[in-house]
């Protein structure tokens, strides 16, 4: 079996150029130039948008949870349950953002109207927290609390963190995936960039976040929220234009058309053949010629064996041959076998999606309970002190350090020690690494909620002044969600977009997002579950307003026990999973960019 490197060329003028081997197309419909598109110019471009673009919108998060505490004037539950629920909003609409993208308005196209979206629900926020919120003046802070605000002043606060929320939610599967467009998978040295863009695009998020958490974190927490709202307004502004500057330099796959109904056909189509006579043998599938495709030329997917009850849709009848015959095709009885296959792929994958949900609910509490914990630590060195939501930086820094841990060296190591030449860890198995590292990031933060807990009660168990134990026993809890996020995270953008058909690839990064999301969603319902037990006539609950009286250590143990259930569950789901195999799309063991011929 030999590999061969294929080539396309177009004559020009002024001599041969080389076009892209993925049929991307440049701004004008014409087929991509690679000398002329794409790439790490393009990349790059993104990556920096990206990381403005993060820098906005954790502006806002990072600190939200103190906003609605000491502006808003919620409780420490009710606050973190409301982060938890505006943060899963904002990944939901990720599958609104892919829809849009991959059925009608391109990748392109999509990013830019969400940021358009995006900027005007920072600057709302940054008005309407200027001119009504903070009041008195210089509220906000530790020490002086707001006053309360009309049904008008907190619907204009709801509708602009929700537009922010509909902003870049619609605007983050997409720049992920488009990203990865300016990088041909086909061609040998584009294809390793494709792979090594995902963790460079994950960094730049990191890094866009840091000086979010750090700078706007410290400036918010001295009470200074409308000044953060403004750079974040400001950064957000500045990432749209960089991202349209670099608009004739990127590179477009058409829309594939609505997804849904192409699922809807082929249901539909198998339940109509439920009961018919078919055969094993793949011949009597149907096969679409690519100029009548109505995928725009995506590459075919080749026949799987699993759910075999869809291959019903493909298989053709004699009713369908006697139609083929008067030159009539009906979407709804017979689906060429890459649409069947289509379907079968997103089957595959809800499993691994599903086991990826409870890793969200640990990565989530770094926005809600993290930060409630450290504001109940000691937060001073000397006169200088710590905003309990800038302790997220030691996450972000053990992002960038295990990103480059794991390229330059774990990588490297692995694919020596397997003796192959493409990868070393596959995505499925850093994933599973991601998890088991979650277990131990949830016992390092109950631990030190157990130290807290001890230091603070031995002073005076019922106050509800901060422990003498320092604010940066939390690193370790910080640094290994950050290496979790490595293996996870980065494991699943590469996973899902390597895992879905091409005309779904915003759909892929939108499952990233939307797992997010649910963990969002979920967390809130075990703290609303958890505050209902545990709470009795004499006992606050397990997350009371005064943490002294609770017990954080219990419920961070509890996480670490349904991570762990999950983990299992995840193996299991993975050791079933079978990767997604397209017409001319080079196997794993190959070099990127040569084809089994």
């Amino acid at each position: 079996m030999a590999c061969l490197e294929l080539s396309k060329e177009v004559k020009f003028k002024d001599g041969t150029e080389e076009l892209t081997l993925d049929g991307s197309v440049d701004w004008h419909g014409r087929p991509a130039i690679r000398a002329k598109s794409g790439r790490w110019v393009a990349g790059t471009i993104v990556l920096l948008n990206q990381g403005l673009a993060t820098l906005a919108f954790f502006g806002v998060g990072v600190n939200l949870v103190l906003f609605l505490t000491r502006v808003m004037g919620q409780n420490n539950a009710d606050a973190a349950n409301s982060v938890s629920k505006w943060t899963g909003t904002v990944y939901i609409f990720s599958l609104v953002g892919a829809f849009l993208s991959d059925s009608y308005w391109g990748r392109y196209k999509t990013c830019a109207v969400f940021q358009v979206i995006f900027v005007i629900g920072l600057v709302s926020l940054s008005l309407s927290s200027y001119l009504s919120l903070i009041r008195p003046k210089g509220c906000g802070n530790e020490t002086i609390s707001c006053g309360k605000h009309s049904s008008l002043e907190m619907g204009m606060f709801y509708l602009s963190i929700y537009l922010i929320a509909l902003g870049n939610g619609g605007y983050q599967p997409n720049i992920a995936t488009f990203g990865a467009d300016q990088f041909d998978e086909e061609h040998s040295k584009e294809g390793y960039s494709k792979v090594a863009f995902f963790s460079y695009f994950y960094l730049a998020l990191n890094l866009g976040s840091l000086f979010s958490n750090t700078i706007l974190g410290y400036f918010e927490d001295e009470g200074l929220w409308a000044l953060g709202f403004w750079a974040s307004a400001g950064s957000a502004f500045a990432a749209l234009v960089l991202f349209l500057l670099g608009t004739p330099r990127y590179r477009h796959f058409k829309p594939s058309g609505n997804p849904l109904s192409r699922f809807g056909q082929v249901l539909v189509a198998a339940l109509r053949k439920w009961g018919a006579h078919t055969t094993s043998n793949e011949e009597d599938l149907y096969v679409m010629d690519e100029n009548e495709s109505p995928t725009n030329g995506n590459r075919k997917i080749l026949h799987t064996d699993g759910f075999k009850f869809l291959d019903r849709a493909a298989f053709i009848s004699t009713r369908d041959l006697e139609d083929q015959k008067r030159g009539l095709y009906n979407p709804w009885r017979l689906c060429p076998i890459t649409q069947v296959e289509e379907v079968k792929c997103i089957l595959r994958l809800l499993p691994i999606w599903l086991c990826t949900i409870i890793y969200s609910v640990v990565f989530t509490q770094m926005a809600s309970l993290f930060v409630e914990q450290g504001a109940a630590m000691k937060t001073t060195i000397s006169h200088f002190r710590i905003p309990p939501a800038s302790m997220s930086s030691f996450d972000i820094l053990s992002v960038a350090i295990f990103i480059f841990f794991y390229r330059r060296v774990i990588d490297p190591l692995v694919g020596r020690l397997k003796k192959t030449s493409s990868k070393g860890l596959t995505e499925l198995q850093r994933m599973g690494i991601g998890l088991v590292i979650a277990v131990m990031a949830m016992v390092s933060a109950g631990i030190v909620e157990c130290y807290r807990l001890k230091y603070a009660k031995s002073g005076c168990p019922h106050c509800s002044g901060t422990s003498s134990l320092s604010i940066f026993w939390q690193i370790p809890q910080y640094a290994l969600i950050g290496a979790s996020e490595v293996f996870m995270y980065v494991g699943q953008l590469e996973f899902f977009n390597a895992q879905t058909p091409d005309g779904l690839k915003s759909f892929g990064s939108a499952l990233c997002m939307t797992s997010i999301s649910l963990g969002n969603y979920v967390s809130s319902l075990i703290v609303s579950i958890v505050m209902k037990i545990s709470t009795e006539d004499h006992m606050p609950g397990w997350i009371p307003g005064n943490l002294n009286r609770g017990h954080l250590d219990r419920f961070y143990f509890l996480l670490a026990a349904l991570t762990s259930i999950d983990l299992i569950v995840y193996i299991v789901c993975a050791k079933w999973f079978k990767s997604i195999q397209l017409e001319g799309k080079y196997e794993e063991h190959d070099m990127p960019g040569s084809y089994k011929v």
